[in-house]
């Protein structure tokens, strides 16, 4: 009579849904490996728990399945990827051991081969510019002392 109390308690409903403390779940799994009778009932409890979640069970609405399952289907891509990755970089490990570590301790600027000769065009260009600016500007300064003198040569007149 001492298992049927037991049972009747409504300990092995708490275990099953977790709701134990580590004491009483370690004192319920002795008990199930001790005594078959405490055993089969906890089975037929999760079969009837089981059969009940199954029956009174509720659809998802499908977009909230959808989600859920391309939720999952983007998880496992990600971990695929993950798995190919980390074999390459694994490879790549491997030829890099082959090669001896030289370290570089320079403190000027690489640039790409292609971009000297633009850098040069530029320059060269900018200093074109300067030069016609310059130019333009004691023209137009020389042509303007030039005007006041022939103004001051016409009143003279």
């Amino acid at each position: 009579m001492k298992n049927q109390e037991y049972i009747q308690s409504g300990i092995l409903e708490s275990y099953l849904l977790g709701l134990v403390s580590e004491e009483e779940q370690k004192e319920v799994e002795q008990k199930i490996l001790v005594d078959s009778e405490i055993s089969e009932a906890l089975q037929a409890l999760e079969m009837n728990i089981a059969n009940y979640y199954t029956k009174n069970a509720v659809p998802p609405p499908t977009v909230v399945r959808d989600a859920i399952l391309l939720n999952a289907q983007k998880t496992e891509l990600d971990k695929w990827t993950y798995q190919q990755h980390s074999s390459k970089q694994q490879t790549t490990q491997a030829e890099q051991a082959k090669y001896l570590e030289v370290e570089v301790n320079d403190t000027h600027i690489k640039v790409h081969k292609y971009w000297r000769p633009a850098f040069i065009a530029v320059f060269i260009l900018s200093k074109v510019f300067l030069i016609a600016a310059l130019y333009l500007y004691f023209k137009a300064d020389s042509l303007t002392k030039e005007n006041e003198r022939l103004k001051q040569e016409i009143k003279l007149k």
